[in-house]
């Protein structure tokens, strides 16, 4: 693995899942109470002894900068390893912005040629799996391909948001078509049992889908990249052009939990998932293939006489007789008395609130960071540093499937009540 350079790249606006990436880019939102989605690709890298990383940004970087730099220092823990970050940038050569995940990579691609490596990953900042990509690389050399592509089996309603691929019995792949429907779609259905799905499992996921988890051979890519320099993007131009000038492209299979968190309803629905029991889909208690983040040192979480069902919460908190079911919890999290949270993402606070800081806060008619008493959440997320009001109810009343309520500090997304940001929510509030 020493010779394989991984690239990961940021993704776009995000605009999906605004408005958590008002103020961050899509891999630096916050996942499971104490983590970020960056941390995922890095840590399968680290995890499978790949430990030359570079993450790729364009949209509100700076705190994805700040973790990554505060996070992954492999040059201490692994000679000669690093995580660095790559911005777009304008140059007289480049007056543009990255335009796809294929120009990114074109971009810095004078940077990653200097590289004495035989294989390029190119990965996503923004997916929720668990992977050993050290097997992804030995199946791309053992096959002799070009190229490689992570694929999943799936249903046909999940096909159709994905790149499908048309495989032979070997896994090689036949054609590719990016996000068919109808009649194009049906045509993409292969017999996923020579993939070692049982018979009923195989009848239900007949497609395989393009995770956007790539291998490329290192002369492969920047032929690709050289030669079809209007090609902007993998999955639409890339891959199809790859396919149609006869280079050896090979899927590899995986199937297991894997959530591209691309919407406000994935992400909730992810992070919910991690606390059900007795098995979650997804577990980051894994001794053997860990996933890492930035150490906080902070203090274990006070609960005094409170309920808690079915939840994660993270350390460094402080729950005051409140009754919490099927929630999520991040570090630094308050909630004061006689709260009710229910099916609910709190993503913390950045820094604490002493009781003295509070009282103070509160005397010049202000709200403290976290959830104020008598309060009920349900169905909502809560980002970071929100501030929550007494008596305030947060229930979606009238059942609303989307709204922009900026003024107000919060949207409604896929029916969820998402409170932005640093916003607070008055006492007495009913959203």
């Amino acid at each position: 693995m020493k010779r394989v350079l991984a690239i990961i790249l940021g993704g776009g606006a995000g605009t999906r899942l605004y408005p958590l990436t008002k103020m961050r880019a899509k891999p630096a939102v916050p996942l499971a109470g104490k983590y970020r989605l960056i941390d995922i690709p890095i840590s399968n890298c680290i995890n499978s002894d790949i430990h030359k990383i570079y993450v790729m940004t364009q949209f509100n970087s700076a705190s994805l900068n700040r973790h990554l730099s505060q996070t992954f220092n492999l040059s201490n823990s692994f000679g000669g390893g690093f995580v660095e970050v790559l911005a777009a940038q304008q140059t007289p050569d480049s007056p543009s912005w990255f335009e796809g995940t294929a120009d990114a990579v074109r971009k810095y691609q004078w940077l990653f040629q200097e590289w004495d490596v035989d294989e390029y990953l190119i990965l996503s900042g923004d997916q929720l799996y668990r992977m050993d990509y050290s097997l992804f690389i030995e199946h791309h050399r053992r096959t002799g391909a070009n190229l490689t592509i992570a694929a999943l089996p799936v249903d046909a309603k999940q096909a159709e948001a994905f790149g499908l691929m048309r495989t032979d019995e070997r896994g090689s792949i036949q054609e590719f078509r990016e996000k068919p429907k109808g009649d194009s779609l049906r045509q993409m259905a292969i017999d996923t049992t020579r993939f070692g799905l049982t018979p009923e499992a195989a009848k239900k996921r007949r497609y395989l889908v393009s995770m956007g988890i790539y291998v490329f051979s290192h002369d492969t890519l920047f032929e690709l990249l050289d030669k079809y320099p209007g090609h902007k993007d993998f999955g639409k131009e890339v891959i199809p052009e790859a396919l149609k000038r006869g280079d050896k492209l090979q899927s590899y299979i995986f199937n297991d939990y894997w959530e591209d968190i691309g919407t406000i309803g994935a992400f909730y629905e992810a992070n919910l998932a991690l606390t059900q029991q007795p098995t979650p889909p997804f577990s980051f208690y894994d001794e053997k293939f860990p996933i890492y983040t930035r150490p906080r040192y902070l203090p274990p979480t006070k609960l005094v006489d409170a309920q808690i069902i079915n939840s994660i919460v993270g350390e460094g908190s402080i729950l005051k007789s409140c009754s919490i079911y099927h929630c999520v919890l991040g570090v630094r999290s308050r909630i004061e008395t006689d709260v009710v949270l229910q099916d609910t993402l709190v993503m913390g606070a950045d820094l604490f609130e002493s009781n003295e800081e509070r009282d103070t806060i509160r005397t010049h008619g202000g709200i403290p960071v976290g959830v104020g008493p008598g309060t009920t959440v349900k169905r909502a997320i809560l980002d970071k540093n929100a501030r929550i009001g007494s008596n305030v109810s947060i229930i979606n009343k009238d059942r609303v499937e989307e709204a922009d309520r900026s003024d107000l500090g919060f949207y409604i997304r896929n029916g969820i009540v998402v409170v932005q940001k640093n916003a607070t929510v008055q006492d007495g509030a009913v959203i």
